[in-house]
């Protein structure tokens, strides 16, 4: 089955923007997997959380702030995880920076890499294809959070710095890593089949 909403798709996921019609689905993965998330993120697990989450999301595609992208699995629809491009400042910085987490179900499987490359990809693409048209992204990480940092690492994130008491997670300011990537930086690319 294939989801012909999809923005971009690689051999084994689809992303497509978040709707409000996904909440039910959304929460469900997000209560399965909060040991996983715990204590690194936060996804909305309700559906009084889920819907001001994805409007932000569906009206900040609308003013160019962020963009939403809901990973799917090609082959069922599923929704295996989300990475998003928030705080997207244009002019001279044309940088975002990038939320993201996958569902339990999904968790291991390579998905989330794929995902990350396209949305990469995307991200770093002209606008006349498509593209949102940035020069850089970044990804602040907790220190612990080892699939998180796995994750950047492979797609050819490096390391730039450390911020300590950096975001509010969990009920506590957590200190996070600062990894980033520009449009220039070499990257890494899957094999071919």
């Amino acid at each position: 089955m294939s989801f012909s909403a999809y923005l971009c798709e690689g051999p084994r996921v689809g992303l497509r923007p978040f709707r409000l019609a996904d909440g039910p689905e959304f929460t469900a993965r997000a209560r399965e997997s909060r040991a996983l998330h715990h204590p690194w993120l936060a996804p909305p697990t309700t559906p009084e959380e889920y819907e001001p989450y994805a409007r932000r999301l569906i009206e900040g595609e609308e003013d160019g702030a962020r963009a939403g992208h809901l990973v799917c699995e090609r082959e069922t629809g599923a929704i295996g995880g989300f990475v998003n491009i928030n705080n997207i400042v244009r002019g001279a910085f044309q940088c975002g920076a990038l939320g993201y987490g996958a569902f339990a179900h999904a968790a291991g499987r390579g998905l989330m890499r794929e995902a990350l490359g396209l949305v990469v990809d995307h991200a770093f693409a002209p606008a006349d294809e498509g593209g949102l048209a940035l020069h850089r992204l970044e990804a602040n990480i907790q220190p612990g959070n080892a699939a998180s940092l796995a994750l950047v690492r492979g797609a050819g994130f490096r390391l730039e710095g450390f911020s300590p008491e950096f975001l509010y997670v969990e009920g506590a300011w957590r200190d996070h890593e600062r990894w980033a990537l520009t449009a220039a930086t070499p990257r890494p690319r899957p094999e071919s089949a």
